[in-house]
């Protein structure tokens, strides 16, 4: 094919869409919110750069223009809508009246009078208040353990007693200090009637104590309890203790320029492979006055071995075998009858849901998600947490999300029968569903649509027809109003950033746009909205890229590799990667190619998708890419030696494990703030998909590019921030290392002395950028 001359040329440039985006593309809003009334929607909104950080702004509920928070107001904390949180008494009975913590202070909130009280103005911290079942008492924390404040008298009492440090031992007088004590008495007087006078007041301060009815102390030693709370009858307080093992040894990153002038220490996380935490959950019984632990080890399967451990003949007995267990709540129905658990494994291959009988301590399995890989997906997490959990109105059914059916959906079970409903179903997922004030309805993002959308849905309670409340192409984040009528949607497209917008919760109703955020000089240029197209990988698996065709094409491409891995990058939605979606227009306009594709581990797409790197990264996900560039010599003619590929983070260890081990399908690279050696990435994160390096140091081995650098053939930039606590600059020496080593010469190390993992200043994005799109022209473009 002959490729049109003279070269296209662009208006932007490298300098023009690295600069502060403020200042270029505009401040978008975000953190839309309802007040508790509904009359008006609160947002977060730096119009055109005016102030140093993000306002408080808010708009009347039926549209107009929107308004700065006055600075009065905003630091009235007012109340804002979260949801109606059944069974969690944060509303009375009748919905009327709400409680909540704001700057560690609480506060009530009278639906009917649409007043505020601040109900306490202390240095102490205070969080996590509800209503008593009769709205009577608010009960929260403070300093480590629960009070109640009587709203009618504004009595403070203490609930728990929960104190640092060992128990004290009162130690028995030796038989000296007791014959001395029984000789003065004897002989003085004075100091018989002192010691049956310190008597009588010790025995009354014990009786008026008894008579106030103290609650229960309890020493916890150096480990401070979490997850505090009672249930609404108040004879059950509830807590958990975790202490990191001593192996746990953390990494210290170096700063270099710094105000001072002198080199300081970064403590950053430990590396991958360190054992679980020290975990116990305990119940205090206030009627028996008595502490114990829940042993979570009684539910079936929590001693059973990890199918690769098995795959290798581990024993259960065996150390390697062993893992931890994590429990989340207990989470109380709102009439006190029914607890339950959620409780996870640390190698986060299983999580049950089971109901606790807190009495006895037993627990009984109403749901069990086990994966050979790891628990994830949308409302579940893949890094610990309860997920999307919570109580229907009629304190028999818990909802919850789960991946059973291989995408996540919303299901119901009766905690008395055991009987589970799959509320949603089909080749989709959902997430943040949220029950209406009267519990008949859900409200819901989905991906039913299309995976490369997201919009709002409303469903009846006990499952059925869905109706779509989003109209407009594009990804839609809406909250509804608190009487369910209206909702606030921050939406956005592939070439416009987020902006509110209003409109009713019917049936794809019209939105009303509320802001406006973009500069005219950002919308002078025609920004594009790439193509969504599947192509074939080498399984046979139809895969989702976007694509951006030049009108005159250069003969060569670029591909842009997403990081995080678990994220979605292919969608109709403004970027978390605007900068690089600007950076592709640049290079279209110049002739290039531009692909980014959802490769297997993507986010949207289901659990097959999500586990498919699982023991293996850089095997299914690159060969993703590698497919692409074949695609791209077949429909496009454009040789492999001329595609460049280029990521950061998890993009930049894929751009690696690219250039490392299929050479033949790249020209060149940039890896930026790269993992290069995932036995020393973060534990949370890589044992999920590796699981540890001493018990499976294969997976690490070939899912590592620092074993496989002697295949580097093309060129490769490699920037790095020098402040960057997560993929740490250690990583990226290493690998510096062995290059050096093994003689490798076309490669460059470009180094950002004050940027952490996610870059800060525009002078640096500059920088890199114009180092990446040098070596685009020298390696695969005209200039090669």
């Amino acid at each position: 094919m002959v490729w049109a001359q003279p070269a296209p040329s662009s208006s932007l440039t490298v300098e023009t869409i690295m600069q502060d985006p403020e200042t270029y593309v505009g401040s978008w809003p975000s953190d839309i919110r309802w007040h508790e009334s509904g009359d008006v929607l609160y947002f977060s909104w730096n119009p055109g750069g005016e102030f140093p950080s993000d306002s408080l702004y808010k708009v009347p509920r039926d549209g107009g223009e929107p308004q700065k928070v006055r600075p009065a107001e905003r630091r009235s904390n007012p109340p804002t809508f979260t949801g109606w949180h059944h069974g969690e008494h944060v509303y009375t009975v009748d919905q009327q009246r709400k409680v909540y913590a704001a700057d560690g202070d609480l506060y009530l909130y009278d639906r009917r009078a649409d007043t505020q009280t601040r109900l306490t103005d202390t240095r102490a911290y205070e969080s996590n208040p509800r209503f008593d079942p009769d709205g009577e008492r608010v009960i929260f924390r403070r300093d480590g353990n629960l009070f109640a404040l009587t709203l009618s008298t504004g009595l403070v009492r203490q609930l728990t007693d929960l104190r640092p440090g060992p128990e004290p031992r009162e130690d028995d007088p030796t038989p000296q200090e007791e014959f001395l004590e029984e000789q003065q008495t004897a002989l003085f007087e004075t100091l018989a009637r002192e010691h049956e006078e310190n008597e009588m007041e010790e025995d009354a301060e014990e009786r008026d104590r008894e008579a106030q009815n103290p609650p229960p102390t309890y020493h916890y030693g150096d480990q401070r309890p979490q997850q505090l709370q009672i249930d609404p009858t108040e004879r059950f307080v509830s807590f958990t203790q975790e202490q990191e093992p001593a192996e746990a040894e953390e990494t210290v990153v170096a700063d270099y320029v710094t105000l001072s002038g002198f080199a300081r220490s970064l403590e950053a996380r430990p590396k991958v492979g360190i054992p679980p935490e020290d975990f116990s959950l305990h119940l205090q019984d206030l009627q028996r006055d008595t502490t114990y632990a829940i042993n979570l080890h009684q539910l079936p399967g929590a001693y059973d071995v990890p199918e690769y451990l098995q795959e290798k003949g581990v024993e259960m007995d065996s150390s390697a075998a062993k893992r931890a267990l994590y429990s989340y709540g207990p989470y109380w129905s709102g009439d006190g009858e029914h607890a339950v658990l959620v409780v996870r494994s640390d190698n986060n291959k299983d999580r049950w849901i089971a109901r606790l009988d807190a009495a006895s301590g037993d627990l009984t399995v109403l749901d069990r998600q086990h994966d050979p890989a790891w628990i994830g997906g949308p409302g579940i997490s893949a890094y610990g947490g309860p997920g999307t959990v919570g109580w229907m109105p009629d304190n028999d059914r818990f909802y919850f999300q789960s991946e059973a059916t291989g995408w996540s959906h919303l299901y119901t079970v009766n905690v008395e029968t055991g009987e589970t409903q799959q509320l949603t179903r089909g080749a989709f997922e959902v997430s943040d569903p949220q029950l209406s004030r009267d519990g008949a309805t859900w409200t819901f993002t989905s991906t039913e649509p299309s995976p490369h959308e997201r919009h709002t849905f409303r469903m009846p309670a006990d499952g059925g027809e869905r109706t779509r409340l989003t109209a407009e192409p594009g990804m839609h984040a809406a909250q509804p109003s608190p009487d369910g009528d209206r909702l606030g949607v921050l939406y956005e497209y592939t070439n416009q950033p987020p902006e509110v917008y209003l409109q009713d919760a019917t049936e794809e109703a019209e939105h009303t746009r509320i802001t406006t955020s973009t500069t005219e000089e950002w919308r002078s240029y025609d920004w594009r909205d790439p193509d969504i197209v599947r192509y074939e990988a080498s399984d046979g698996v139809e895969v989702p890229m976007h694509i951006f065709r030049p009108e005159t094409p250069n003969g060569a491409a670029v591909l842009f590799v997403h990081g995080a891995g678990y994220t979605q990058n292919v969608y109709r939605g403004w970027k978390y990667y605007f900068r690089e979606y600007m950076f592709h227009n640049m290079l279209t306009d110049l002739g290039y190619t531009v692909v980014n594709v959802d490769y297997r581990g993507s986010a949207g797409y289901g659990r097959d998708w999500r586990t498919a790197i699982y023991r293996h990264m850089g095997g299914r996900d690159l060969g993703d890419y590698v497919d692409v560039s074949g695609y791209l010599a077949d429909e496009y003619e454009i040789d492999p030696e001329r595609q460049f590929i280029y990521g950061g983070s998890y993009g930049g260890f894929l751009t690696l494990m690219g250039l490392f081990t299929a050479p033949d399908a790249f020209g060149g690279g940039a890896a930026l703030r790269s993992v290069t050696d995932w036995a020393h990435y973060n534990d949370t994160y890589t044992s999920n998909i590796l699981n540890d390096p001493q018990t499976d140091s294969l997976a690490y081995a070939r899912s590592s590019p620092i074993y496989h650098a002697e295949g580097l053939e093309d060129p490769l930039l490699m920037p790095h921030g020098l402040v960057d606590t997560n993929v740490q600059p250690q990583d990226i020496f290493r690998l510096t290392q062995r290059l050096i080593e093994l003689g490798k010469e076309d490669w460059e190390l470009a180094l950002y002395p004050v940027e952490p993992h996610s870059f800060t200043e525009p002078s640096s994005w500059t920088d890199e950028y114009r180092r990446i799109y040098e070596l685009i022209q020298t390696s695969v473009g005209p200039k090669r």
